[in-house]
């Protein structure tokens, strides 16, 4: 098919109800198409299939007995009853990895903030709107896992105070700002051996900033995200780097959002040992 065909409407709402029942439905690969277009449209390799045939029936149940902690979406920090900061983040990346780690055996908690995807059968979800509770329930669930995927995007501000009516156009200079927390380094200064991995949605590839960040915020794994060419959010595709403790820096070629969970959740069982 052609990425016009895949993208259609009808198309995802299909696919996100099949998925939502428990099918298993695999992305079509992303490369040259029969027209002499290049997209996401061609029919999986056959390696890919058997691995993913492999995930589901158990076969590569290496995540078996462990607690999967995943967090998805966009944050939003309300400015007034009509308005809030928020971000473009669709939660796709961050769902991928839950039905990965299911699909690997894991029990799976999803915290997922303002997406519009429909549940996934078998994972336990929380929704949250913005920062504050993304960390509460983070504190709650953090001590009773074993792996943390922090794919979530979070606003890095919040008004000082929320509005109770709308503001007016002469008051948008007005409006004072607080720092959120840091989630991330919040949560990993907690960890007793679990592992933790994060992201960093970059408009450039500096590697080195993305080691200093891995570092500063206690992850064991960083997915450095390339936004700079506009295409990842709300995107079934992404390109990057994935970095991890005592490794070099590995590449990531434009590939599905699937595919990638995968890739983060291998690297994560190594990081555990």
């Amino acid at each position: 098919m052609h990425p016009e065909m895949w993208k259609d409407p009808a198309t995802t709402a299909n696919v996100q109800t099949l998925r939502s029942r428990g099918y298993h439905v695999m992305d079509p690969d992303v490369g040259a198409l029969t027209s002499g277009d290049v997209g996401q449209g061609r029919f999986p390799e056959t390696a890919r299939i058997l691995e993913e045939f492999a995930s589901i029936t158990g076969s590569h149940a290496d995540l078996l007995d462990k607690k999967v902690l995943v967090t998805a979406g966009g944050t939003r920090e309300a400015i007034d009853p009509v308005r809030f900061i928020g971000n473009q983040s669709s939660g796709k990346q961050g769902y991928a990895v839950a039905r990965a780690a299911l699909q690997r055996g894991a029990e799976v908690t999803l915290i997922a903030a303002n997406t519009n995807l429909p549940d996934i059968e078998g994972v336990r979800t929380i929704k949250v709107e913005s920062a504050t509770q993304m960390l509460q329930e983070l504190e709650k669930e953090f001590p009773q896992s074993d792996l943390l995927v922090m794919s979530a995007a979070v606003a890095d501000a919040r008004p000082l105070q929320v509005a109770d009516a709308k503001i007016k156009k002469s008051d948008y200079t007005n409006i004072a700002l607080v720092e959120n927390p840091d989630l991330l380094r919040t949560i990993a200064a907690t960890k007793k051996g679990q592992v933790i991995v994060g992201f960093a949605a970059e408009t450039s590839e500096d590697l080195d900033m993305a080691r200093e960040k891995m570092a500063a915020k206690g992850a064991d794994v960083l997915y450095l995200n390339d936004i700079s060419a506009g295409d990842i959010f709300n995107s079934e595709t992404t390109h990057g780097y994935i970095l991890a403790k005592g490794k070099e820096p590995s590449k990531v070629s434009q590939t599905t959002k699937d595919t990638l969970a995968h890739q983060l959740l291998d690297e994560a069982l190594l990081q555990l040992g």
